[in-house]
């Protein structure tokens, strides 16, 4: 069995779709479903049968998924001990990461990675963190750049992922120009219009734990919104505040287009993690890359060195420091 059938095969049984399957590919329609033909003519069992909701996998097709998915890690490992055992440090790297860290944080840094490594070739995909983790479990993507959600408890993926918490990104409360008067306390400013992301998005975690941390409830939302860029297009035009991380709204800080009230309560913070898939060998490439971000990302201070907000917030721009 070909690794590239293989790969075939487990894209189309984690879509349950021809099309959306050669998009994840790089195939044609047609070359998509003529694998899927040479697989099942290779092991002489359909893998795959049609029903109203789309592709279903027969009992054969279930039973060769988990091999498949061992196959294809196995596979890949042999190929960067090989590549390490030659003292490669070539190779393709793909990016997965939240847009407003890959804006406002590697797009500063990469080019200068690049300049330093230029036998590596660099691909980016941003997307929310839910499709991050997916696509770095699938193995469309090398290394995840994410906010951490603290509430997960321990479970499998722990067996399959390594993490790196690379910043503390401080949370900050913004308003529009104008509208920073008297300060107000935790209950106070809960009575207050606020706009924030919709339910499931980490940025709406943060929101909500954030009040959650100080004893109060959440406040009554003015709108919801898909985009933390909208967040700070609507508190600018005045719809109500935004409690978001300080890389999301750092341009609109700088021109004035929103202003940064005190959080009344203990300050706040995102942990802005790096996540790649356990190996045995990672990937010449990869480990490149890895080890200039341990060598370049400014560690996250434990509790009792913690400082203020200032500082965090100081610490944070420092996150790609040999390029600023």
């Amino acid at each position: 069995m070909h690794p590239r059938l293989l790969k075939t095969f487990l894209a189309v049984a984690r879509s349950r779709n021809i099309t959306r399957a050669a998009e994840v590919v790089h195939l044609a329609q047609s070359s998509v479903s003529d694998q899927i033909q040479a697989l099942e003519a290779e092991l002489g069992a359909a893998l795959f049968t049609r029903v109203k909701s789309g592709l279903e996998l027969t009992p054969a097709g279930l039973a060769l998924k988990p091999i498949a998915e061992d196959l294809l890690r196995l596979d890949g490992e042999a190929r960067a001990a090989v590549q390490a055992a030659a003292g490669s440090t070539s190779g393709q790297l793909t990016i997965g990461a939240l847009e407003t860290i890959a804006s406002a944080r590697l797009a500063r840094w990469l080019p200068g990675f690049q300049a330093d490594h230029p036998d590596i070739t660099l691909r980016m995909k941003v997307a929310g963190s839910g499709a991050l983790l997916r696509q770095l479990e699938d193995g469309e993507i090398d290394v995840a750049f994410c906010f951490d959600r603290r509430d997960f408890a321990k479970d499998k993926s722990d067996e399959h992922f390594a993490k790196r918490t690379i910043a503390a990104e401080p949370l900050v409360l913004v308003a529009a120009p104008g509208q920073g008067g008297a300060e107000h306390d935790l209950a106070t400013l809960a009575t207050l219009r606020f706009v924030a992301t919709e339910p499931g998005c980490i940025y709406r975690h943060m929101f909500d734990t954030a009040f959650a941390e100080a004893g109060v409830a959440a406040p009554r939302l003015a709108t919801e919104v898909g985009s933390i860029g909208a967040i700070a297009r609507l508190v600018a035009a005045g719809a109500g505040l935004g409690l978001v991380p300080r890389l999301a709204v750092s341009d609109a800080l700088a021109r004035g287009d929103v202003v940064e009230l005190p959080w009344p309560g203990q300050a706040q913070t995102a942990p802005l993690a790096m996540i790649w898939r356990r190996r045995r060998v990672q990937p010449p490439a990869l480990k490149q890359l890895l080890t200039a971000a341990r060598d370049t990302l400014v560690p996250v201070p434990s509790p009792a060195k913690a400082g203020s907000g200032l500082e965090s917030a100081n610490r944070s721009k420092a996150l790609f420091a040999n390029n600023s």
